[in-house]
This record gives structure tokens, sequence and C-alpha cells, in this order.
């Protein structure tokens, strides 16, 4: 009987402790959404604040895709668009260059803000970044002039600057085509955060001159003739979609995954 007893006691024990422990990740978890010190970054740049939590390693799987794919042909230079407005592809490029400067093979990553009718990345990382993109295509400033970084090593950004007159033109001009080229040469990874495709042409005409387009979906909004018609413009400007990223996405994990955490 003592043997019995003493077996539930620690039956019981053991489960306390793993319940103990799946409290504490999740409570881990929540914290995510909250600002670090003095930081301006937005909380759901979750890369920039927990190296460990579950959405960031969903991040590094898509880190760990691409790569795969560079093996066969390099994709230095991709473009992130989606079909519509407010998909999270801003979103999805700041915490994808996040954990790519934090690969182990440390690797030089600029951001580019493509989006010079809208762009949001200065907002998003809390820097009051006036010029950009805009200044360097009209001629205004020079590449120096523009770039700037926060404190993550390897990462470095451009603003999309003031919003111009004539956008689409500006993003085809020889000086964007220069532009990328030049920055080929100087980081090892290049994003470029542009407009969603249905709405104007920007991505069409950035995503021509570069190595690949990576198209962002929100779950539960997006139609698929929507992506589909999207897919289509982008093979229409000869642009070549390398992948796609599913946002908005709610799961449960079941609570032995946790064990190996």
């Amino acid at each position: 009987m003592g043997k019995i007893t003493d077996a539930l006691k620690k039956a019981a024990e053991e489960r306390i402790d793993r319940f103990d422990k799946i409290t504490k990740i999740r409570e881990r978890e929540k914290l995510i959404i909250k600002k670090i010190g003095d930081s301006n970054v937005d909380p759901r740049i979750v890369t920039y604040f927990d190296s460990k939590a579950l959405i960031t390693e969903q991040y590094k799987i898509l880190r760990t895709n691409l790569l795969a794919n560079q093996k066969k042909k390099p994709v230095k230079v991709l473009v992130v668009t989606s079909s519509l407005h407010s998909e999270g592809k801003t979103i999805t490029v700041l915490n994808l260059s996040m954990v790519l400067a934090q690969s182990t093979q440390k690797p030089k990553v600029l951001v580019i803000d493509g989006d010079i009718r809208r762009g949001r990345i200065s907002k998003y990382l809390g820097v009051p970044q006036k010029v950009g993109l805009t200044e360097v295509l009209t001629g205004k400033k020079k590449i120096s002039d523009v770039l700037f970084n926060i404190d993550v090593d390897n990462l470095t950004f451009i603003s999309s600057g003031s919003v111009p007159e004539n956008p689409a033109e500006l993003l085809a001009s020889n000086k964007m085509k220069r532009l990328i080229e030049d920055m080929k040469v100087e980081f090892d990874h290049v994003l470029i955060d542009t407009p969603p495709i249905i709405s104007v042409t920007d991505s069409g005409i950035v995503g021509a001159i570069s190595d690949g387009v990576l198209m962002v979906i929100q779950a539960g909004r997006t139609q698929r003739g929507i992506i589909k018609r999207a897919e289509e413009l982008l093979h229409q400007s000869h642009s070549k979609v390398v992948g796609h990223v599913l946002t908005n996405i709610e799961y449960h994990l079941p609570e032995y995954i946790y064990r190996y955490l």
C-alpha cells in the first residue's frame, strides 16, 4: 500500500511540475507583446524581442527554406508583396530580416522600404527617418545618407522617404536598377518591401529586377481568386514567385510539445 501511495504521490508531483513548466512557457509567450526597455520597435516584430518564441521559430523555418532554395539558384534580392493591404507583408519583412541577420554565418542584411507611397518600416522600427529611397532615386541624397540601423548586428535599413508624385516611374528608373545592383555587392541579402500587387504596379516593377518574390497571404481573408490574379500580374511583369507566407494562423499546440522546449 505504501508503494502505491508513493507512486501516486510521485506521479502527482510530476504532473504539477509539468504544469508549472507549461504555464511558465505560456507566460513567457505572452510577454512577447510587450516592449523591452526603451525600445520603440513595434511589438509585432517578435524576432527582435524573443529569439526563442514560437513565432520566431516559424520565421526561422522560413529562413531555412529560403536558404535551402538558394543552393539551387541564389535569391539574393527578395521582393515581398501581397495581394491586398494589411496582410502582414511589412511585419513579415522585418521579422524575416531579423532572423536572417541572426544566422550563425552573420550575413549582412539590407531592408529597403520600396513602398514609397505609404512606407511603414521606419514607423515599425520606431525611428524618425524622414529621408530614404525616394530621395536617392530623385538624386537629392546619396545612398550613404539614407542607410541606418538599430541595435541588431549586420542589419541595415533604408526607409521609403517622402511620397513622390511619380512612384512607379521612379521604381522603374535606371537609378533603381543600379541601386539594387550596388546593394547586391555590399550585402548578402536584400529584402524589399513593396505595395500590394493588385492595388498598384510597383511590386511587379521591382520584382522584375529582383531574384524572386515572396507572397504574403492572410488566412481567412484573401480569397483564392484574388491570390490567383495577384500571381498572374506578377507573372505578366516577369517576376518569379519563389514562395508564400500564410499569416494570421491560429492553431493549438498539444501540451506534450512543450516538453521539448
